[in-house]
């Protein structure tokens, strides 16, 4: 894995682990858990916060229609833990005022940080409902939400978006400008065309163009895997923070290592994949519990060498039990690592 000498990791702490104010409330630090659908569940934010280093953190994507009147005792996506409602936004996918200003009203009245408009999100059944991504096709339609919540709630908005449905980043600088306009409080943006399933590298220069055209903060996403990727972006782009997803999966101490030098210890993996373990028994059903273990794997057998034989292993388990007996067996100091994680392997 690409490493960064003594000055240059002081050179990131620096700019990661200051204060930023958003709207009315204030963020501790600017290196953020991004929103992932299936994975960025309570029992692995319960397990991301024992570790530390996280300013801010996003639920899994929830559904507009279902938030008003859905219950946290019961739904898989809208629910949490009261000791993090203070650093927790909830991420809304909805297409239309009328949906998405009961789901924020909803969101505010829970005690959530923020409220999160999906606009980025390209997976084929949102996209026909004319919900995440697809709002960056009809930007009137796009501003038109981002104004209704606005005027419904007090709490800071985010929006996170793509570049849009063709290369040209013009169309989503004129539309950060618009949102910001419109209320937003903090864009995150992902480089890459909404139809993009990461088969090229995110442009990174979008990201300053996104960030020069506003004066609220603007954090990028996109293939943060080392702390040299992550100063980098810092560094080229000019945002205000990092937002990051698929590595937080894989090795979540990297919030404590990179905002405060955090080193991990020798059990790391092991530990963190018994943790989790046992969080997603605590939080879910036998059955939702392995399914969701299941989907973690993708991102924490990345971290090996001989991550697809691992992973299959994991895969084979009937239930949690037997999860363990895998993590127990197979998942010891002296498992070989990867200079950098196989993203290959992801495939979500």
């Amino acid at each position: 894995m690409q490493l960064l000498d003594d000055n240059r990791k002081q050179n990131l702490a620096g700019r990661l682990d200051r204060p930023l104010a958003i709207g009315s409330k204030t963020v501790a630090n600017r290196l953020w858990l991004a929103p992932l659908a299936g994975l960025g569940n309570v029992a692995f934010r319960e397990v991301l916060d024992g570790y530390g280093g996280c300013g801010l953190m996003f639920t899994e994507m929830c559904g507009a229609k279902s938030v008003p009147t859905e219950s946290p005792l019961v739904s898989p996506v809208f629910r949490w833990r009261e000791a993090e409602l203070p650093r927790l936004v909830c991420q809304v996918a909805g297409a239309t005022p009328e949906q998405m200003v009961p789901a924020a009203r909803r969101v505010q009245d829970c005690g959530f940080f923020g409220f999160d408009i999906n606009m980025g999100c390209s997976v084929s059944g949102i996209v026909k409902k004319n919900a995440g991504a697809a709002l960056l096709k009809d930007p009137n339609q796009a501003v038109r939400v981002v104004e209704a919540v606005r005027k419904a709630i007090s709490i800071p908005l985010f929006i996170k978006f793509r570049t849009g449905w063709t290369p040209d980043i013009e169309p989503a600088v004129a539309l950060a400008r618009r949102f910001e306009d419109a209320g937003a409080d903090c864009l995150v943006f992902h480089p890459r065309m909404a139809p993009d399933k990461r088969t090229r590298p995110p442009v990174r220069e979008h990201i300053k163009a996104v960030a020069d055209a506003v004066s609220i903060s603007v954090f990028g996403n996109g293939d943060v895997v080392t702390p040299a990727d992550c100063l980098d972006m810092l560094e080229t782009t000019g945002c205000a923070g990092v937002s990051v997803g698929r590595m937080a999966i894989a090795r979540p101490w990297l919030f404590a290592e990179w905002t405060a030098g955090h080193t991990p210890a020798e059990t790391c993996f092991r530990d963190y994949a018994l943790r989790l373990a046992d969080a997603l028994d605590r939080h879910f059903d036998p059955v939702r519990a392995l399914k969701r273990y299941r989907l973690f794997t993708i991102y924490f057998a990345a971290n090996f060498l001989f991550g697809h034989s691992l992973q299959s292993r994991f895969l084979k388990a009937k239930n949690m039990d037997e999860i363990r007996d895998v993590i127990r067996e197979h998942i010891q100091p002296d498992l070989q690592l990867v200079k950098r994680p196989n993203l290959s392997m992801y495939n979500i």
